[in-house]
């Protein structure tokens, strides 16, 4: 897909974008972990509704 910019728009927007506080370090995306995350927070939950349940019934 070819820019509808102007180059010199263009090169305003490339500058503007290599400016050292528009680029953010990013760590590799660990799925793992965020599985980890999911399957703790949903057993938790669990655990959790279930000791509710008991105290009101």
């Amino acid at each position: 897909m070819s820019s509808r910019l102007s180059p010199d728009d263009q090169k305003r927007v490339d500058q503007y974008l290599s400016a050292p506080q528009h680029q953010v370090p990013r760590q590799p995306f660990k799925l793992w972990r965020l599985l980890l995350i999911i399957f703790v927070v949903v057993i938790g939950l669990g655990l959790l509704s279930r000791l509710l349940s008991r105290l009101v019934l």
